[in-house]
């Protein structure tokens, strides 16, 4: 049995096989997933579990080089967006932050190697992390 981090075994098996510049997804609910790219369902109810708390346990078990958010979390979800940026930076995660439509971050998703869903249900809660390479 696993001690530490991720426990859940799609999580962890994925985070594994990843190498550098790939990329995971974690979305809210209501984030349509493409048939090509892997789901790992953890959402149980509206709200459970939050977007941060699967957010904060991949970043426990994951080096990234780059995040993407929907450029409309600025005004629809302002709050979230903070708690995010508040997160990188205690984590002293000094990694860009790029904005792009979220028409265009549900196409990148067809090429992330999963897409986690959590329970969130406010708007525009979706991430995509860019792997970084864990040496040099």
């Amino acid at each position: 049995m696993k001690k530490t981090g991720i426990i859940n075994a799609d999580i962890s098996r994925v985070l594994s096989y990843m190498g550098h510049t790939d990329k995971i997804a974690v979305g809210d609910c209501g984030l349509p997933i493409p048939e090509e790219t892997e789901r790992i369902d953890l959402a149980l109810r509206l709200g459970t579990p939050r977007f941060m708390e699967v957010l904060e346990a991949v970043l426990d078990d994951m080096v990234i080089e780059k995040v993407v958010l929907a450029e409309e979390i600025k005004e629809n979800n302002p709050a979230l967006l903070a708690e995010i940026q508040n997160l990188l930076k205690e984590r002293e995660l000094q990694v860009p932050v790029e904005f792009i439509s979220h028409a265009q971050l549900k196409e990148e998703t067809k090429s992330c190697r999963a897409v986690i869903r959590s329970g969130e249900n406010t708007p525009y809660a979706n991430i995509i992390l860019q792997s970084a390479c864990i040496f040099g």
